[in-house]
């Protein structure tokens, strides 16, 4: 009987929570809603140090799912809210230059959080959302790759918003990528345009972001969409990843809104005088 209230109750305030975004999010609408959103999702490891979680050799990746909460929270709020794409930084390649058991610590938590996102009861399935991932998949171990396949090819009919995942990425290797496709492409001396990257780029068919959002107050793109970025309105507030909530999203939907009539002026000016 216990039990059966505590899960009245909770169901109760899940409804009254949606109620309450649905609201706010109706208002957030009369102005510019981005529609591409972009996460370097930082600080998992300090927070990881600051809380007392356990980051030693036997459990270096419990700040990573703190981290992945935090990403499925995020990912609901922005569909609730109307963003169409979402982007997230979750693994570059200098990454792996890490110790070699939190790298597998990694892997491991990568594919059990993959095989997550599809089970019936998850935000995916919740919103009809497509998923890709993004990078040298091949430097991925097997088990994780095979994964990330099967979840891309399960979701590629889908027809709701988009979760893209960049994984052993760096955007220099992503441009590299581009510029030896689109070599390959070509017949011998004929010159490469900044289209023929375009589409050869790993995020060729998605919109440019609108807003990029660091975590943990850190500024620096750390070789994170390097192409696309040039009319991104970058942000850096101060939560760590997993301390990352709704009301710092809103505000950033606030920050972007204010200054959407500038960025919009400039590419526009930009675009005219090519």
């Amino acid at each position: 009987m216990e039990k059966n209230d505590k899960s009245m109750i909770t169901k109760a305030i899940g409804h009254v929570s949606f109620v309450m975004r649905k609201c706010l999010f109706s208002i957030l609408s009369i102005g510019p809603v981005p529609a591409h959103i972009a996460f370097i999702m930082d600080g998992n490891r300090r927070y990881a140090k600051r809380h007392a979680l356990h980051q030693d050799s036997t459990n270096p990746g419990s700040g990573h799912r703190v981290g992945f909460k935090c990403l499925i929270s995020t990912l609901q709020y922005c569909y609730e809210m109307g963003v169409k794409y979402v982007t997230v930084y979750a693994f570059s390649i200098d990454n792996f230059k890490r110790d070699p058991q939190e790298v597998q610590s990694l892997m491991d938590l990568m594919k059990e959080k993959i095989d997550e996102l599809l089970t019936e009861d998850s935000v995916l399935k919740k919103f009809d959302a497509r998923i890709n991932f993004w990078g040298d998949l091949q430097l991925l171990s097997e088990p994780v790759r095979l994964t990330a396949k099967k979840a891309m090819d399960m979701t590629v009919h889908n027809k709701g918003p988009v979760l893209s995942v960049c994984v052993a990425y760096t955007s220099t290797n992503e441009i590299t990528h581009a510029i030896e496709a689109s070599v390959r492409e070509k017949q011998e001396n004929a010159p490469i345009e900044v289209s023929d990257l375009d589409r050869n780029m790993y995020t060729a068919g998605c919109l440019e972001p609108d807003i990029i959002i660091r975590s943990s107050g850190e500024t620096r793109l750390s070789n994170f969409l390097l192409w696309q970025s040039d009319f991104a309105h970058l942000q850096n507030p101060n939560p760590l990843w997993p301390e990352f909530s709704l009301r710092h999203l809103v505000w950033a939907v606030l920050e972007y809104q204010n200054v959407h009539g500038y960025l919009k002026k400039r590419k526009g000016e930009i675009e005219k005088n090519k």
